[in-house]
């Protein structure tokens, strides 16, 4: 303690000083100072240690320590920083600003930099790459607001890019930033604009105070301080600093510190919080020893797993002057806000060489040390980097040739690192590396590409004996290692992200040097990873896949705009496919050696190749060299280098085979895997087959390996082509063997099976290697017509979402597919309605462009598509055939390609499957096979035809498929034609399937042979595919079809005449039977139709000595668990309802009211604003009670058998008494028991009028009351006064009384909170109180759709019988003081006034209360008075304080009156017509002006109130005497205005945006400014809370919840509804456990929501789903909504709701 008092003394010294201080003079001293330095250092040793860092620092929500920085703040402003701007501006600082901004024309830049969560906009349009983004204000006045945009949330650090011509195509600058006639010319030197002595002080004072700070962030002495600082007296004060790191959780780091410095978890929480967020916190503050022993105990508890926590005993003087450092760098960045010329001067001072030589400026020192920095100091230096030389364009390129000439150590810094890369000074080459002539600079003076590409090669250390990466198991260490190096590949995309339109020499030399680097590169990827097949026994050890793949996918951006570098220059394209080409020569060089040579011989050809075999040796999936020369030769196609500069190319080097070879492995392994052979290698490889296919990676995967196989198969003969995929697929022997088919049919069946696979993916690949076209340079088609494609091919699926749209088509570096230039040509939009989402159809009229055989289409996918559109053509009634669509002409360097379709070994295949299908018997084809086939036929087939089309005579035509078909096949097939076998299967009756795609083809031969023969006679005239014998079939196909449909009407007809006549011989043969119940029915319709003329003469009344009640009836009800029918009867067995209970503030006029006490709180009357009641619903489920108790036991013995388990159940709970509904799994915690209808009144009584009834009930209270004190007297009494007791026989069996006590604990346990207790007064109170709530909360909701309701029924009998379960006095004693409310009782205390009473929850307790039918009326009369009353004086008192106009008439408050007594008279209705089972009338379903007169005649009430508040007007003087209404006339208390109005969920703004802006602004309240990482909106009150954080929880109930789980116990009785901004989520949280997400409101322009705001579309408001959102809310649907989410989703991981 001595330490902390001697600390008060300094405070109370300063304060002298503090008044007497003059920074002015202190300014003028400094001037005059030979050293300024010297002077201005010995003022801060001086001074800092005083001001900061005194004493102990609690945690960081504590007022005093909220004080303690404010009064820092303030001191070191005045004493500090206050001379410092006098010295620089030589007058008054304010005034000085003030004249500086005025004075300064600032450069046309924004620079705003983005705080954690704000919204920043990137335009999809005008945008150079997806990192220019625009702050809100700059984005609404700037152009691209009309545009495509994408909006997402910063995480914190970049700036607004507008003003930077470079950033943006086209609008760069908003309305606030255009630079005016006025504003300086970016070459100008504003230096030049200051006075000259200023900018001489400036440049003093900010060399000082620069190399002041860098000096204590770079300091490493925990004792000493740097020359000239050191203080006056020394004392033994020190702090023990914990430092953040991101390898220990934040549970560890709480532990630790409650055991090392004996602190409570509340203030260890919010150590860690600001460790986290600041980087550094002193947890303990005395002399060295005691704080060096707390560091040995954090040291000992967190270096057990991993490496220690760092902690440092650092002297006080030493923190001080590091907090000043951070200070001073902030004031720095304030300053040069106001002037260019300051912001310019900095620069140079910073950037000023030292005289160590290299690397010695402040900048450079600072950026060195970077990765020693804790988090808080990195922050600030970096914001201030970005305030002064990324806002200065003249040193910002001098900044860059700086980080760029460091930029290795700096990346090895930081591998070393373990914080963030947002908190590292690497983090800044997104602000330089984007700029396109910054980065083409550096590439070209520091040699940038290869410095990166070399940095990365050299972190990834593993390789294995051939030079190729080799990854370790991809551990969590490993992926965090990995997650680094990959930054560096994020670099290299910024420089290559834009392509230059002009090349210098220099450039082409060094991108050049770059490319040799990216091979280098690329050759240690070629070939790893590779696989062999496992026979015989499964692998043991699933081989590391994943970091190779990571790899590939993030390389996938970077190759690709390679490609794009090349093809803008022919020079470098040329050379780079030279190099490439070298580069895969070198990887060849020992693929043939020791590989035994072979000859293959098919139908009259031979070729050379070398025996190898995909199932039995090596084989890699990653093959980046071979794919991107692929890449490279597309180029040379698309951009004619290859016809225009032939001779210099090394095409002559190319040798075709080996070309495809390793492609063609790759894809021989896809087909294999799929064809069931590599089963035994485990997941591993499956997953790199996905992957290869996925969308992801395909571009520069699997698309690549088609595009090799095309170039080498337009460079050979097809037929070796052919040959070499046959025997790597090998299925060579298959097709040369002589008879092929016994050879087949003694083959092991697997291996059948799986040979059929292979010849399957073999036909496939052909058709691939033929059609796919559709890339510019193989095919003479545009980029536009590939997007275009893919998305008809989606479409032809099914209709899909814009979001699934975008996730199938591959994405350019700019995170573009194309998608939108092209959907509106093929695909019509369908809005989505209150659910789903927004669906693209295809067009009709581009179906004609479906390919059964896609190359993108997965298996599944393919066989949805051929599904879904042989569907559509029955439907327009057109045949099944599939045929190959048209395709686009080739390119030149392509163009031997279709020559593989009319070559003999593809004939001699054809041929062989076309023959195994004529003789079926054998199992060596399928269907698939067969259909591939036809294809590959229709292909050919379309070929010939369209070059028969385009050709000018026979002579042109060198493709001549129909002749070949014709002709009989050579050996070994010894079959007649194709053509004849394709006639001989045209009607095979096992082909059903094929036989419009056959008759198809046929027509086709037929058409192009009349076309080659007209050609030959005519070769003038150009004849349209030929009509006449299409139509001829298509007549036949027509006749057969309808001749089909004929018979099958027959069929149907004849089927229906004999169960006609089978029905009447049944009926015949039981006559008796059907006569009895036909007399039966008649008898019934009679009776039901006198009873229901009844009401017709007689109007409908539901209460009082007029009442009609219903007709005598049984109620029969089933029970849905054992399915038996049973009577409701007083003395039967029990009938439960499914219920559930719960506490609702949705009726609530007054949030900011407490929760009552549960102990102390007397619930018998109702305030009228509704804070808090008792809701409860039913799914309307009707059980035995014992059905139900049997369940409810097994659901218990189930949860008990759980709880050993993992987890427990999360969507009931069961210990509160929950379950659920065991039809429709409803939420359920109660039942309520079914009870039969009241009897019909007896009409004979006589009836008292209402002033002698309330003589004689005056009386029989004044007799009880006197009773209650004479005891002896009480029974005697009991006789007398039968008019309120009735009968005391309970008119309900043991079983049912039982269900009345369940539900009735249900509502006294639910309502509040407290253990069951049957003995309390309050648990009858409590059954009227939710009958009265849940009615009202229905009436507002709809009065008419509820008038049916079995929950409403049940509920309100039950209340009119849970007095049965109560004592008589209790029972007396709240009618007494019921009573008393309206009939003031000298013996009754406490009476409330009547303004604190809601009148419809009164009627409801008096009415049940009172078993007398007759008095009922009575009761309605004098409580309809009051509230009658009631509105009247608030009326008044509205029209006093002006709320409402004047009275301008009787009328008007009479109009008032009558709206604000309408809900208590339907609430009403529903009540009595629910209590006595009266049918309503008419008039009263339909709401309209005649509902008022309706409700009043049902109700007895004259339809003129105004007649009962005159005969009751002797009632009133009593309730206006009331001090309670005295008090709020005088103003006192809140006034609840009637009609009350339905409460409705906030009013949401219509653009997210602005909501998001909000939430950026939003601080947490507990953490001294903090931005809040998880803001999220209260939707029922409107607050903003800090969600899902440490800093924010709070102790509810003994345990520690999160904001929202406290938020929901004040506002929502333990319910809430909340939307996360920055996730776009609504959340719905029901007590501390369960919880659920649910859709938000918000949509894209696509019908779509954005959860996680991942696609950044811009989202508005659909008020139709907020409407949806609060209709569950009013209707109290929350709950059930989180049961059926929860059930839905039991994952292993439960989500802690009550954290959030």
């Amino acid at each position: 303690m001595a330490a902390a008092e001697s600390d008060g003394d300094p405070p109370s010294a300063s304060r002298s000083e503090f008044l007497n201080f003059s920074a002015k003079d202190t300014a003028s001293r400094w001037l005059a100072a030979a050293d300024l330095q010297q002077e201005v250092y010995r003022h801060l040793a001086v001074y800092v240690p005083r001001i900061l860092c005194l004493g102990p620092s609690g945690g960081s929500g504590s007022r005093e320590e909220q004080r303690e920085e404010q009064r820092e703040e303030l001191a070191c402003q005045l004493l500090l920083l206050a001379p410092m701007e006098w010295l620089l501006l030589g007058e008054e600082p304010a005034a000085g600003l003030a004249q500086l901004q005025e004075n300064n024309q600032p450069s046309p830049l924004c620079g705003h930099v983005f705080k954690v969560g704000e919204p920043t906009y990137s335009c999809r349009e005008c945008a150079a790459d997806p990192t220019c983004v625009l702050c809100m204000q700059c984005f609404l006045g700037s152009v691209h607001k009309e545009h495509r945009y994408r909006m997402t949330t910063s995480g914190g650090g970049g700036f607004c890019d507008c003003g930077d011509a470079e950033a943006w195509k086209k609008g760069p600058y908003c309305q606030k930033h255009t630079p005016t006639d006025n504003s300086r010319d970016t070459e100008e030197d504003p230096v030049a604009q200051l006075p000259a002595d200023m900018v001489a002080r400036g440049y003093s004072i900010f060399s000082i105070v620069l190399k002041y700070a860098v000096d204590l962030l770079t300091w490493d002495q925990e004792e000493q301080l740097p020359a000239g600082l050191e203080p006056l007296e020394r004392g033994d004060t020190y702090y023990c600093m914990l430092f953040n790191d991101e390898v220990h959780t934040y549970e560890q780091v709480i532990y630790t510190l409650q055991k090392a410095v004996n602190c409570s978890q509340k203030e260890a929480v919010s150590f860690a919080t600001t460790v986290d967020r600041d980087g550094r916190k002193s947890v303990r503050y005395g002399d060295f020893q005691f704080c060096d022993q707390a560091k040995s105990v954090i040291v000992r508890n967190t270096s057990r797993q991993s490496k220690p926590l760092r902690v440092q005993v650092m002297h006080s003087s030493v923190v001080a002057h590091q907090c000043f450092a951070l200070k001073a760098l902030s004031w720095l960045g304030q300053i040069i806000q106001y002037s260019d010329g300051l912001r310019r001067i900095l620069c140079q001072v910073g950037l000023q060489k030292g005289a160590e030589g290299e690397n010695s400026s402040l900048v450079d020192r600072l950026m060195l040390n970077d990765s020693k920095m804790w988090k808080g100091a990195r922050n600030i230096y970096h914001q201030l980097l970005m305030n002064s030389l990324l806002m200065d364009l003249k040193y910002k390129k001098i900044f860059a040739i700086q980080f760029a000439k460091n930029y290795r150590r700096l990346q090895t810094d930081f591998m070393e690192d373990d914080h963030e890369r947002v908190f590292s000074i690497t983090d800044l080459s997104v602000q330089i590396f984007t700029v396109p002539s910054l980065a083409r600079m550096l590439m070209v003076e520091e040699n940038l590409m290869t410095t990166i590409i070399r940095t990365f090669v050299d972190h990834l250390r593993h390789r294995d004996l051939q030079g190729r990466f080799q990854f370790d198991r991809y551990t969590a260490q490993q992926a965090f290692k990995f997650g680094r190096v990959q930054s560096l590949i994020g670099d290299l995309k910024y420089v290559l992200i834009s392509r230059p339109s002009e090349w210098s020499d220099q450039l082409r030399m060094k991108f050049l040097e770059g490319l040799d680097a990216f091979l280098e590169l690329l050759k240690c990827m070629q070939g790893m990873d590779p696989v062999v097949r496992q026979v015989g026994q499964h692998i043991e050890m699933e081989p590391e896949w994943e970091a190779a793949f990571t790899l590939q996918m993030k390389l996938t951006h970077i190759i690709s705009m390679i490609q794009e570098w090349c093809s803008a220059d022919e020079c470098v394209l040329i050379e780079a496919y030279r190099k490439c080409l070298g580069a895969l020569s070198h990887c060849y060089s020992g693929l043939p050696d020791g590989e035994q040579p072979i000859s293959l011989s098919l139908a009259g050809h031979s070729v050379e190749t070398f025996r190898y075999q995909v199932s039995q040796d090596k084989v890699s999936i990653h093959l980046p060299v071979c794919r991107l020369l692929a890449g490279l030769h597309v180029l040379l196609s698309r951009t004619e280098v290859a016809s225009r500069f032939p001779e210099q190319l090394p095409l002559g080097e190319l040798s075709p085979p080996l070309l495809i070879e390793l492609p063609l492995r790759c894809l021989v392994l896809c087909a294999q895997v799929h064809a069931g052979m590599w089963r035994r290698n485990g997941f591993s490889l499956i997953n790199q087959i996905y992957y290869y296919h996925n969308v992801k990676c395909r571009v520069e995967m699997f698309d690549k390996d088609i595009i090799m196989l095309q170039a080498g198969a337009s460079m050979m003969d097809p037929n070796h082509f052919l040959m070499i995929v046959l025997s790597r697929f090998e299925l060579f022997h298959i097709f040369s063997s002589a008879d092929v088919r016994k050879r087949y049919r003694e083959a092991n069946k697997d291996v059948v099976q799986q040979n059929n696979t292979l010849i399957e993916e073999m036909l496939h690949l052909i058709i691939m290697v033929v059609g796919e076209r559709y890339v510019a340079g193989v095919g003479q088609v545009e980029p536009f017509d590939e997007v275009r494609r893919e998305i008809i091919h989606q479409l032809s699926i099914r209709p899909m979402a814009h979001s699934e749209l975008v996730k199938a088509l591959p994405e350019n570096g700019n995170k573009e597919t194309g998608l939108e230039r092209v959907i509106d040509t093929v695909a019509s939009f369908k809005k989505p309605g209150v659910t789903g989402r927004g669906l693209y159809e295809l067009r009709p009229e581009w179906n004609k462009y479906f390919n059964l055989y896609f190359h993108h289409y997965s298996r599944a996918d393919q066989s949805k598509a051929e599904e879904a559109q042989r569907k559509l053509r029955r439907q327009n009634g057109e045949d099944t055939a599939l045929p190959p669509p048209l395709l686009p002409p080739l390119c030149p360097l392509f163009a031997s390609l279709v020559n593989l379709l009319q070559c003999d070994v593809l004939l001699a295949v054809e041929g062989a499957v076309l023959q195994w299908a004529v003789e079926p018997s054998g199992g060596g084809w399928t269907e698939s096979m067969l259909q591939r086939v036809l294809h590959l036929v229709g292909m050919a087939l379309l070929e010939e035809q369209q070059q028969l089309e385009n050709s000018s005579g026979d002579d042109d035509v060198t493709f001549n498929y129909t002749c070949k078909i014709t002709r009989p096949g050579e050996a070994p097939s010894t079959s007649g034609s194709v053509l004849a076998l394709l006639e001989s299967l045209q009607n095979a009756p096992h082909l059903e399937v094929h036989k419009d795609m056959i008759t198809w083809i046929l027509k086709m031969v037929t058409n192009i042979k009349t076309m080659r023969e007209r050609t030959s006679s005519t070769s003038t005239i150009t004849i349209s595919p030929g009509q006449g014998p299409e139509e001829t079939v298509r007549d036949k196909d027509k006749a057969e079809r309808k001749r089909k449909a004929e018979m099958a009407r027959l069929r149907r007809e004849k089927i229906m005449a004999q169960m006609s006549e089978m029905q009447k011989h049944f009926i015949n043969e039981n006559k008796e039977l059907f006569q009895q119940s036909l007399e039966e029915l008649e008898a019934s319709t009679s009776a039901t139709a006198e009873n229901s003329s009844v009401p017709t003469c007689v109007s409908q009344v539901c209460v009082g000595p007029r009442r009609v009640g219903r007709a005598e009836r049984r109620q029969l009800v089933t029970c849905i668990l054992c399915q038996e029918e049973q009577e409701v009867r007083g003395h039967g067995r029990a009938m439960v309802l499914a219920a559930f209970v719960q506490r609702s503030t949705v009726l609530s006029k007054n949030r900011r009211r407490n929760l009552p006490d549960p102990e102390r709180h007397d619930p018998l009357f109702m305030h009228p604003d509704l804070s808090l009641g008792i809701h409860t619903a039913s799914c309307g489920h009707i059980m035995h009670a014992t059905c139900w108790q049997r369940y409810f036991e097994a659901v218990q013995l189930k949860e008990q058998r759980r709880q050993q388990r993992l987890r427990g159940h999360t969507s009931y709970d069961v210990e509160n008494g929950e379950f659920l509904c065991p039809l429709c799994e409803c939420l359920s915690n109660t039942v309520i028991p079914l009870l039969p209808h009241t009897p019909s009144p007896d009409h004979s009584v006589n009836h008292s009028c209402l002033e002698e009834w309330l003589e004689t009930t005056n009386q029989q209270i004044a007799l009880l009351h006197s009773a209650n004190k004479n005891s002896g007297l009480h029974t005697l009494m009991m006789s007398s006064v039968n008019d309120i007791t009735v009968s005391l026989r309970n008119p309900f069996s043991s079983s049912i009384s039982e269900m009345i006590t369940t539900f009735s604990m249900s509502t006294y346990k639910v309502g509040l909170k407290v253990n069951p207790n049957e003995q309390d007064h309050r648990v009858p109170v409590l059954s009227w109180s939710t009958c009265a709530y849940t009615i009202q909360s229905i009436e507002q909701v709809k009065l008419v759709c509820v008038l049916q309701d079995d929950c409403l029924s049940s509920l309100t009998r039950f209340s009119s019988a849970c007095w049965t379960a109560a004592p008589l006095k209790t029972v007396h004693t709240h009618f007494f003081r019921l009573f008393a409310a309206l009939v003031p009782d000298s013996q009754v205390e406490n009476t409330p006034c009547i303004l604190d009473i809601d009148m419809f929850h009164l009627l409801v307790s008096f009415i049940i209360e009172h078993q007398f039918k007759s008095t009922h009326l009575h009761l309605l009369h004098l409580v309809t008075v009051a509230h009658l009353h009631i509105n009247v004086i608030k009326y008044l008192l509205c029209v006093c304080v002006s709320v409402l106009p004047e009275v301008s008439s009787g009328w008007q408050l009479w109009r008032c009156v009558k709206a604000g007594v309408l809900p208590f008279l339907r609430a009403a209705t529903l009540f009595f017509h629910y209590l006595n089972s009266t049918a309503p009338p008419a008039d009263l379903l339909v709401a309209g002006p005649g509902q008022w007169e309706a409700l009043c005649s049902y109700l007895s009430l004259p339809s003129n109130l105004l007649q009962l508040h005159q005969s009751q007007h002797t009632q009133l003087e009593p309730w206006c005497r009331h001090p309670g209404v005295t008090q709020t006339l005088q103003g006192g208390g809140v006034i609840v205005r009637f009609p009350r109005e339905s409460n409705r969920l906030i009013e949401l703004p219509e653009d997210y945006s602005v909501l998001i802006n909000q939430a950026s602004s939003f601080t947490c309240p507990r953490s001294g400014g903090d931005k809040s990482r998880a803001p999220t909106l209260c939707l029922v009150c409107g607050s903003m809370l800090c969600s899902q954080s440490y800093c924010c929880q709070t102790e509810v109930d003994g345990e520690d919840v999160g904001a929202c789980t406290a938020h929901t116990f004040t506002c929502g009785a333990g319910l809430g509804l909340f939307l996360r901004v920055r996730e776009s989520q609504v959340l719905f949280v029901a007590g501390k456990t369960k919880g659920c997400f649910y859709p938000p409101p918000y949509l894209d322009d696509y019908g779509e929501t954005d959860q996680g705001l991942k696609r950044g579309n811009p989202l508005h408001l659909c008020s139709e789903r907020y409407r949806k959102i609060e209709r569950l809310w009013r209707q109290h649907g929350i709950a059930e909504v989180i049961g059926h989410a929860q059930e839905a989703n039991q994952t292993l991981v439960a989500i802690d709701w009550q954290h959030l």
